[in-house]
């Protein structure tokens, strides 16, 4: 996601209706023992953020509830299957900070500093809880029956006025499954690198090409540790445009271009914001 370090002035309240579409070879969780896989999975989302001064510097505090609704085919143990899926997904909540570059700011202070960009770092910590619907004797569920958890690192470079460029790299790390069909299971780490080329073109308007790659996520189900590690890379665009003072419309499409172990899909993104205040 571009622009996740990119400051805002305290107070600031936004909500977010959002809605994807993904096609291919994509599951909720991609170690599960399934091959083939064939998925049409709509997903929206509603999503609450608030910008606020955490000991002097811009933070964020964002609340997200999913709801999934798709189909999944492909072969368990040599086997066709299939699996319809509808339902809320798991919570999540992301607590963001910004170390160097963004002390907590006046909407006066924000628009000087949006006309003249300077380095920013930031921190964020994102918690998934296990709220999601799940039935242990499935292999395809919403939910993932463990609490997850992403720490981050993240960095902007302005290269002009218009252009900036946006690096992030963390990790996501898994509670244990102890109800995965009758076992436990584990998945290991997942380490993420995330870069983003943005082109401002006015307050609200911009647009940005976006690449990544993660790599980890060996799984262990009770004493068997599966050959399911994770090394892919998807390319995607992203472009938001304001509508109005106080709405403003995002897209996005992304491809995986790298995927040795699933990751083979596409997703098309649509999110409406409104601003509150």
């Amino acid at each position: 996601t571009p622009r996740t370090y990119w400051p805002a002035p305290k107070g600031t309240q936004l909500v977010v209706f959002g809605y994807a579409h993904q096609t291919g070879d994509v599951v909720t969780d991609p170690s599960i023992p399934i091959t083939g896989v064939d998925s049409r999975i709509d997903s929206a989302v509603l999503a609450y953020q608030q910008t606020i001064d955490l000991f002097g510097r811009t933070g964020n505090v964002q609340v997200e509830i999913p709801y999934v609704d798709g189909t999944t085919t492909g072969m368990v143990s040599d086997e066709p299957g299939r699996r319809d899926v509808a339902g809320i997904g798991d919570v999540a909540a992301t607590l963001t900070i910004n170390l160097l570059g963004a002390p907590s700011m006046s909407p006066a202070e924000f628009q000087e500093m949006r006309q003249s960009p300077r380095p920013i770092l930031g921190a964020s910590i994102k918690v998934q809880a296990p709220t999601g619907e799940y039935e242990s004797d499935k292999l395809i569920n919403i939910g993932t029956n463990r609490w997850a958890m992403r720490l981050q690192l993240g960095y902007i470079r302005p290269l002009t006025p218009k252009w900036l460029l946006e690096v992030s790299a963390g990790a996501w790390f898994f509670e244990d499954n102890d109800e995965f069909l009758g076992e436990s299971r584990k998945q290991d780490p997942i380490g993420a690198l995330n870069i983003h080329v943005v082109r401002r073109f006015r307050p609200g308007f911009w647009a940005s090409l976006d690449l990544n790659y993660y790599v980890g996520g060996h799984s262990t189900v009770g004493e068997e540790r599966n050959a399911d590690l994770q090394r892919n890379s998807r390319l995607g665009l992203s472009v938001a445009y304001p509508l109005k003072r106080r709405h403003a419309v995002k897209l996005g499409i992304s491809e995986g271009v790298v995927t040795e172990s699933g990751g083979d899909f596409r997703t098309i993104t649509i999110n409406y914001v409104y601003l509150i205040r």
